[in-house]
């Protein structure tokens, strides 16, 4: 197993990790959302330019719903 292959075997391991996680914490909303840009990463080395665009395309819908689910300033005043 080569470099490339076993860093395309982490990305898309943390991306799976982080996602069943996400409903705990909104930072692993985050953490799922750069693993995407890992898998991103990952497709566009290996020449899979399509599973790049996607993977890219995925990562910002992740960090947008990560914007969403941060406790807004009015939350955190009021704790």
């Amino acid at each position: 197993m080569d470099m490339l292959t076993l860093f395309g075997l982490a990305s898309v391991s943390l991306m799976l990790v982080f996602y069943a996680l996400e409903k705990r914490n909104p930072w692993f909303i985050f953490a799922f959302a750069a693993s995407c840009l890992l898998g991103s990463t990952y497709g566009f080395l290996q020449g899979a330019w399509p599973f790049g665009i996607v993977e890219c395309v995925w990562s910002a819908v992740a960090f947008k719903k990560w914007w969403d689910a941060r406790p807004s300033p009015r939350r955190r005043r009021r704790r």
